[in-house]
């Protein structure tokens, strides 16, 4: 052991404390730590241990949020740092696991014998190393790989509100996908909710070949907005080795509350409907992550709830102007039993012109056009006063009405390929009428 080292050991352990506990946070004094360091609170003489991680440093002291319930901390309770930076576990072993924020199963598995731990800080791909997303990705889902067909290294966002049939399709796309890993977070979900889409939705097959990190909306807002970044950092460790991956949270709204809980309680002030300014720059410093590499791709999947169906509400707003494309999921759709909830027109992929031959394009705008026809005269059509004939696509959308509606209906066991999906809609595009 070097002098340095036996200086270092021998030194006299620095133990702060406790002064007060407001809200969702502890302040303490008497630690210097930095941004983003995990303390350990209490732990001795048979008092609660707990974990926090600092996200607020002011002249008098530090201030954390917890890791976990605060039952039973009190002011003067002992803090003492860490000191050493958030690891979390990665690699195949995780396979088929479910873990929590902070990487523990919590599955009744047993370990997860992870062979590599990483630091869960990571830079965003650089712009200018980034591989650009030229090669299209199978999803398992008709409307999806025709109609807004995703790149590999895409990310998308899945929009709609409440009980629309978010989670169910992200199951169905878990299945479908041809990526080689699925990484699916699920943040501030119901916690009965959890057992039905891993049982239910996601099913053996899909689980085996998915890593599911989960925060359940009972959790402290720490290990909600943990589990997205951990889900985000195992993603990106299966890409750095050069694999193509599939990262797919629920939701991300529920990601900017947590961090709206957070903020708040160091004394941001709020800003648009009370969000305070770090979360709009989390949510980029969170997406910007997905992508492409200069070797593999993370395509990201991101669903958000909108508060009260407004599509245009601040955190909708935010992820839509980051995200390469929306789908968007109707209310009206789902409630008359068509499922994929999808609404075609109102959905779009920013890369689907680079990854689809213009002669698919032509043949996905022939079922646009006829369907945007459908909705521009649907009121004329509802009370009896379109005449017939006076727009052939609208004709054209009466008339193959039931065949339209069985090619963008998918059950979930409905598992479709791509050239599939494909020569289907070229069939119905020359019934509609010309390509």
């Amino acid at each position: 052991m070097s002098v340095l080292e036996a200086l270092r050991v021998a030194a006299p352990e620095r133990v702060g404390v406790v002064s007060s506990i407001v809200g969702l946070g502890l302040e303490v004094g008497g630690l210097d730590c930095a941004i983003g360091d995990l303390v350990t609170i209490g732990g001795e003489d048979g008092t609660v241990a707990l974990d926090a991680e600092v996200i607020a440093v002011t002249t008098t002291g530090i201030r954390c949020m917890p890791l976990g319930r605060m039952s039973g901390i009190s002011a003067g309770a002992p803090v003492r740092t860490k000191g050493l930076p958030i690891l979390v576990p990665t690699g195949e072993a995780l396979f088929g696991r479910v873990i929590d924020g902070l990487g523990r199963p919590i599955d009744g598995k047993g370990a997860l014998g992870a062979t590599r731990y990483v630091s869960l800080d990571n830079d965003s791909p650089s712009a200018m190393h980034r591989a650009r997303i030229e090669q299209p990705l199978q999803l398992g889902v008709r409307a999806l790989d025709t109609l807004t067909t995703m790149g590999r290294g895409q990310r998308m966002g899945l929009f709609a509100g409440s009980g629309v049939g978010k989670s169910s399709l992200l199951s169905m796309i878990a299945r479908g996908t041809e990526a080689e890993v699925s990484v699916i977070a699920l943040v501030g979900e119901r916690g009965r909710e959890v057992r039905e889409f891993l049982e239910d939705d996601l099913g053996a097959e899909g689980l085996a070949r998915s890593i599911v990190v989960v925060a359940t909306s009972d959790e402290p807002a720490m290990m909600r907005l943990r589990a997205a970044f951990l889900a985000t950092r195992i993603a990106e460790s299966f890409r750095d080795d050069g694999a193509h991956v599939m990262l797919m949270m629920d939701s991300l709204t529920r990601v900017a509350m947590a961090q709206r809980e957070i903020g708040l309680s160091v004394g941001e002030p709020p800003a648009t409907r009370g969000y305070p300014p770090s979360t709009f720059s989390l949510l980029a410093q969170l997406l910007e992550r997905a992508g492409t590499g200069e070797i593999g791709s993370v395509t990201g999947i991101y669903t958000v709830l909108v508060d009260g169906d407004d599509h245009n509400e601040p955190i909708a707003d935010a992820a839509r102007s980051i995200l390469d494309g929306h789908v968007v999921l109707d209310r009206k759709l789902s409630v008359a039993g068509h499922f994929p909830s999808i609404d075609i027109l109102g959905s779009i992929s920013r890369v689907a012109s680079r990854v689809t031959a213009p002669e698919r394009m032509r043949v996905a705008s022939v079922l646009r056009s006829t369907m945007a026809a459908r909705r521009a005269a649907q009121d004329l059509l509802d009370v009896g006063a379109y005449q017939r004939g006076a727009n052939p696509k609208v004709d054209a959308a009466v008339d193959n009405e039931a065949e339209i509606n069985a090619f963008l209906r998918q059950s979930m066991s409905d598992q479709s390929s791509t050239e599939s999906a494909w020569q289907q809609l070229t069939v119905l595009a020359e019934k509609l009428g010309r390509i």
